[in-house]
């Protein structure tokens, strides 16, 4: 066995490691992430790049100054990219941003004035709708400009059959025809236009609350609060009892009930036969973000109306594209309408296209690999004094709720999270393991998840009260389990005990 299976990766490299596309970048410290959360000048200098959605990408920097330069736009304002025209007027019309410009280009632009608040909102605003420009895009337009040397050189999949491997693959995994799936340049982007055609349809019929069900991703529940006349939200998704009689008074004001299953970072689930029986019962859609379960580890065809996955995610598995997709389950009457729930869709670059189809082949192998990795890496977490914690599908508080759906006895969903004895610096800062955003990748991938999603939370007492009550721990870590032999994975923990 190889003692240096792992080996360190320093701040600012990209994950995976010299891959300009990379929707990941390397934090190996806990001072890295606490840096680069308060934006200290030492390490902006070293980190370039992050997940797309949260960091401008240093090619769509690099254009944004070439578009300056080209329509000669006065310096008080800065150039914002964005994947299409119709994102622009979105955009515009959203803050009410009238500085037009008048281009020739496969993208959209908006000026927005510097030094005002107005900016940061309008970053913001696109980084929870995801209608960012891809970097295969800007990298292609700057290189046919001759202001980069060469192109990144990956593996892609035929122009003429890209969309259609993934659409495919995605509609037999989901049980679906292929005319109910739909792409998007990002999992957030998909549920920006699940929320906004649930929204126009059920508006007609009074129905104006959208329930959000258990501690949903931050950008998914600010999709929700920007999209929505009214929202409802019950954390604990072990209250269904409390959804139950909230249904009582208003069931026929919900439009839909969106969750996880299971719930990032604590993998909780729920007990989904009751909630589709309400949801029968009130004639409520009920949207589910598969990305954690994966259609490969759970049936959800009986249940869910409507999935969102990120294909960014275990689809991908590499970690350098961008993308997501709806799926819409066709038992469910809403189905017919699919224009309602696609059209708000940015449009999805060939290249991204391209590359996806390329790895999304794999897909169904990853998965499988991966769950039984997570298997026996629990099995032994479980058992090391370093660890105060596991969280997981199949614990004692889940496994039954879990294995409502469950495909196979090995169908464990790829993602742990854990709380360590000792202080992350002693064990986080000591492990070799890729240390950085995203999960689902095929090399294992750690993150202090609630330093890099809810920091601001840990700063005050009322925060941190607040991460209490939802039972999120500060010193969480979550573990993406990777394919790599998991004895390497093993000891690579083991190392912490010596």
């Amino acid at each position: 066995m190889s003692e240096n299976y792992f080996n360190h990766i320093p701040c600012g490299q990209t994950l995976p490691v010299n891959n300009i596309h990379a929707v990941s970048v390397s934090m190996p410290n806990i001072q890295d992430v606490i840096d680069y959360e308060e934006q200290t000048p030492e390490i902006l200098e070293v980190i370039k790049s992050g997940y797309p959605r949260f960091m401008l990408h240093p090619y769509l920097k690099e254009l944004a100054l070439y578009i300056k330069k080209k329509y000669k736009v006065n310096d008080t304002y800065e150039v914002v990219l964005l994947s299409s025209q119709r994102a622009v007027k979105l955009v515009s019309d959203k803050y009410y941003i009238h500085n037009k410009i008048e281009i020739d280009e496969p993208f959209g632009v908006i000026l927005v004035q510097n030094g005002t608040s107005q900016l940061q909102r309008v970053l913001s605003y696109i980084q929870h709708v995801g209608c960012n420009l891809s970097s295969r895009l800007a990298e292609l337009y700057l290189f046919e400009k001759g202001l980069l040397k060469e192109l990144h050189k990956e593996e892609l999949e035929n122009k003429d059959d890209a969309k259609d491997i993934i659409i495919s693959t995605l509609a037999n995994a989901y049980k679906q025809p292929c005319e109910n799936v739909h792409l998007a340049p990002s999992g957030m982007n998909a549920i920006y236009s699940v929320v906004r055609g649930i929204n126009s349809i059920q508006a007609r019929n009074g129905r104006t609350v959208l329930v959000q069900l258990g501690w949903l991703y931050l950008d998914t529940m600010n999709i929700v609060n920007h999209h929505y006349q009214e929202s409802k939200s019950f954390p604990h998704l072990d209250r269904l009892d409390l959804l139950e009689e909230y249904l009582k008074e208003e069931g026929l004001k919900v439009s839909a009930i969106i969750t996880e299953l299971p719930t990032n970072p604590l993998l909780k689930c729920l007990d989904i036969k009751k909630l589709r029986e309400l949801c029968d019962k009130y004639n409520i859609p009920l949207i589910i973000d598969t990305t954690f379960a994966t259609p490969f580890n759970l049936d959800l065809t009986d249940y869910a109306d409507i999935f969102v996955e990120s294909l960014t995610k275990f689809a991908c598995g590499n970690a350098d594209v961008l993308m997501g997709a709806i799926i819409l389950n066709k038992k469910h009457p809403l189905s017919h309408m699919n224009w309602e729930f696609f059209k708000h869709c940015e449009p999805v670059y060939i290249k991204e296209l391209q590359r996806l189809a390329y790895e999304i082949k794999n897909y169904e192998k990853r998965v499988k690999t991966i769950s039984t990795n997570t298997k026996k890496l629990i099995s032994y977490l479980e058992n090391s004094k370093l660890i105060k914690k596991v969280y997981h599908c199949m614990d004692e508080e889940n496994k039954e709720l879990y294995s409502q759906t469950i495909i196979d006895d090995n169908s464990y969903c790829g993602v742990i999270s854990i709380e360590f004895t000792k202080p992350l610096t002693q064990t986080y800062d000591k492990l070799n393991f890729a240390k950085g955003p995203s999960l689902g990748t095929e090399f294992t991938l750690l993150m202090p998840y609630t330093y890099l999603a809810h920091y601001d939370l840990i700063l005050t007492k009322e925060g941190r009260k607040h991460l209490e009550d939802v039972k999120l721990p500060i010193d969480l870590i979550r573990i993406s389990v990777g394919v790599e032999p998991i004895e390497e994975i093993i000891n690579e923990f083991k190392k912490l005990e010596e």
